[in-house]
């Protein structure tokens, strides 16, 4: 196995142990642009989750006003599109990172 390709593939699962620092370390010390590439999507990734559900909150946050049958709705609508969306960025990196190893 090329050692570019581990390490291309360990930013992806670093989803499960370090998710900031890996790919962020890993682009500034490599060299090999493929690789600081493949750094730079799982960095994205990782910080989807973290930019799109406050983004979510605030912006719906005015409707939680209007009855609290529906603010609780709301709140557990909100809490399963947040699982949804951290579970699926969670997928795509395990995808990808088999991908980059497979190839």
């Amino acid at each position: 196995m090329e050692p570019q390709k581990f390490i291309a593939s360990l930013c992806y699962f670093s989803v499960f142990f370090a998710p900031f620092l890996v790919p962020i370390v890993i682009y500034f010390i490599t060299d090999e642009r493929e690789v600081k590439d493949h750094a730079k999507a799982a960095l994205f990734s990782h910080l989807l989750p973290i930019i799109l559900i406050p983004l979510f909150f605030v912006i719906l946050l005015p409707s939680l006003h209007v009855s609290e049958g529906f603010a609780l709705i709301w709140i557990f609508l909100s809490v399963g599109v947040s699982f949804l969306l951290s579970a699926g960025i969670v997928v795509w990196n395990v995808v990808k990172g088999i991908r980059v190893l497979g190839s």
